[in-house]
């Protein structure tokens, strides 16, 4: 049986896209929200308005349609929410899927073939906002991939079991308001053993757990070839 990472770079042989764009890298350009980025400094990502108009200016700059990235990047993005810094030691500010930053209403399409694992609107401030989780079986191997931050109407005719092919429109980026509390974006992710969650999973984790939940969510960019 072939390795996951393998398996998920055997799946496309070039880039495929989650977002309905030009189908073409050129209208990627990577983000870095680390919190070893010098511009942010300056910046307030906490804050939606300063996030939102910090990434469309790196848009603009680059003539760019999506910005990406965020792949096990610690982040200072979540700093003023409780649910994620209750503690400084265990803080989870660790991004355990890559972030797809593009404007509100944007398609978003399925990678490769899947079934409808679960859904639901994760209405917390801070949390994914609406959610769907499909699951992909490849060569016998089972695996998962995470869409949060939709808008409502992804939710809207969907049901356990529902298949997507690859192409297919999944749903739509959801807004600021939708998304509870970031500007527009898709957070995609890959995850191994999803346990008994239902539409939801965890996309942050601390330092101590990181090693877990690097293993059990693969980097994302081995099924995209977006690099």
């Amino acid at each position: 049986m072939q390795n996951i990472d393998k398996l998920l770079e055997s799946i496309a042989t070039g880039f495929v896209s989650i977002l309905d764009t030009d189908n073409s890298t050129d209208a990627y350009i990577a983000l870095d929200l680390s919190t070893t980025n010098k511009e942010l400094e300056n910046v307030d990502i906490t804050n939606t308005d300063d996030c939102e108009s910090y990434i469309q200016q790196i848009l603009e700059a680059t003539n760019s349609t999506v910005a990406y990235g965020g792949y096990l990047e610690k982040r200072n993005l979540y700093a003023k929410n409780a649910n994620f810094s209750k503690e400084v030691e265990v803080a989870r500010d660790i991004h355990l899927g890559v972030d797809f930053w593009a404007k509100a209403g944007t398609k978003v399409i399925a990678p490769l073939n899947g079934v409808v694992h679960s859904f639901k609107n994760n209405a917390v401030t801070g949390d994914y906002g609406p959610t769907i989780i499909l699951k992909h079986t490849v060569e016998d191997r089972d695996f998962y991939s995470l869409y949060g931050h939709l808008a409502v109407s992804s939710l809207n005719n969907i049901y356990i079991g529902k298949e997507y092919s690859k192409g297919s429109v999944i749903g739509t980026l959801g807004t600021a308001e939708v998304n509870v509390g970031y500007a527009p974006h898709l957070h995609f992710q890959l995850i191994i053993d999803i346990e008994e969650y239902k539409g939801d999973y965890p996309g942050v984790c601390t330092v101590k757990d990181l090693v877990y939940y690097a293993n059990n969510c693969p980097n994302p960019n081995l099924l995209l070839h977006i690099q």
